[in-house]
């Protein structure tokens, strides 16, 4: 077996302050002693909001209550806690979230229902509705608009760095920023969202504008990136935009002068969700994989994830073996359209496999060195159609789970 490395994460950007909104931290105890694992996210009044959320339908007790506040459009703020996921608690954890709302409400200053509340962490225990209460009165009294790394810590659970990306757009002659913080390692096969993810911008834009921004970008990021292939009980994407910057109006979601947000929206996305695949559990290698011929994108994102979550493969990523034996069981798998007889693989950009075999003299040695390496770039076309989509994914290693 090739020797092991643990795959290089990206640094913490530099981010500046939002107008708007403001972070402040706090040791809550819900599961870690000693450390931070409660955040609250203060935000200006009329903040606009967006959010996808996981459709598993065991969705944790949060992912409940933000579903039906979402509609609204409106945020002042987002609580979130780091340990314990409150999913599979019964009415319990409905009224964690129930008093979690109404007491940052009353803290803030607004509805019950323009509070958001994410949580993270261990399945299936249940803590006191006074916990997280008890603590948010001071937290509010500490916000700070500038405290970005502190709040990206906070909501960590097994990760082993804290996660962000920074992006500026423009929008008419005005530049607006766009941050983003997330966590996950592990329980990723995103399904509309995924782990927990927060992003927040100073663009002046409506929530159902967002809301279509933000489910386009999550489907070409998160949505394309798998651990092991389950999803979790609380995947939340967050987006909040506090209408501090001075631009052109916007008129809806295919107004031109949103295109250049929209491409750095979009990157924000990917690269968080390429962080949570870096800092998977166990990984050593992170799999970049293209597909292509297929016959729509959605068939095309399907046959990639199926691939990159098959067990086997990720043990051939792991093992440097062969993996194109495992790459067409999965498309075989997948329920969506393939030719057996068009198959074509390429390895680091070498052709491995035509028209459904492996090529008699391909570079066995070249193939070898690039499956040894950190950073792998497998493709696909399977030969029915013109859609594609690219999904990462990381190797599965021993130190999983």
């Amino acid at each position: 077996m090739a020797r092991r490395k643990p795959l290089a994460k990206p640094a913490f950007p530099d981010m500046q302050p939002i107008e708007g909104v403001s972070f402040a931290t706090a040791a809550c105890g819900v599961a870690y002693k000693g450390r931070t694992d409660l955040l609250l996210a203060e935000l200006r009044k009329g903040t606009q909001i967006a959010g996808v959320f996981t459709r598993s339908l065991t969705a944790s007790a949060p992912v409940k209550w933000c579903r039906e506040i979402l509609p609204g459009g409106k945020a002042r703020a987002i609580v979130v806690n780091a340990g314990n996921a409150n999913a599979f608690t019964g009415r319990a954890g409905d009224d964690i979230v129930r008093a979690t709302a109404k007491r940052a409400a009353e803290v803030i200053g607004c509805r019950d229902k323009e509070v958001f509340v994410a949580s993270t962490g261990v399945i299936g225990q249940t803590f006191s509705p006074k916990l997280i209460p008890g603590k948010l009165a001071g937290l509010h009294r500490r916000v700070k608009p500038d405290v970005w790394t502190e709040a990206a810590a906070a909501i960590m659970t097994t990760d082993s760095v804290p996660k962000g990306v920074v992006r500026t757009a423009r929008i008419g002659d005005a530049t607006v920023t766009i941050n983003g913080i997330g966590k996950g390692t592990q329980m990723i096969h995103p399904d509309m969202a995924t782990t927990l993810n927060f992003v927040f911008t100073d663009a002046k834009i409506p929530a159902a504008v967002l809301q279509k921004a933000l489910t386009h970008a999550a489907d070409r990021s998160f949505n394309c990136i798998t651990i092991e292939g389950d999803t979790s009980t609380s995947d939340s994407l967050f987006l909040c935009a506090t209408g501090a910057a001075r631009h052109p109006r916007i008129t809806g979601h295919r107004d031109p002068a949103l295109k250049d947000f929209c491409r750095a929206l979009e990157e924000v996305c990917i690269g968080l969700s390429q962080a949570i695949v870096r800092d998977a559990e166990g990984a050593s290698r992170f799999v970049t994989l293209h597909v292509t011929g297929a016959a729509s994108m959605r068939a095309a994102r399907t046959i990639g994830r199926t691939i990159a979550s098959a067990t086997l493969f990720k043990v051939s990523m792991a093992e440097v073996l062969p993996p194109w034996g495992r790459m067409i069981m999965a498309v075989g798998k997948s329920g969506e359209k393939a030719d057996r007889d068009r198959l074509d693989i390429d390895v680091g950009g070498m052709p491995v496999a035509r028209e459904g075999a492996v090529l008699g003299g391909y570079d066995a040695a070249g193939v070898e060195a690039h499956l040894k390496g950190s950073e792998i770039e497998l493709s696909i076309d399977v030969g029915v159609g013109r859609g594609k989509a690219t999904v990462w994914t990381s190797d599965r290693g021993k130190g999983y789970g």
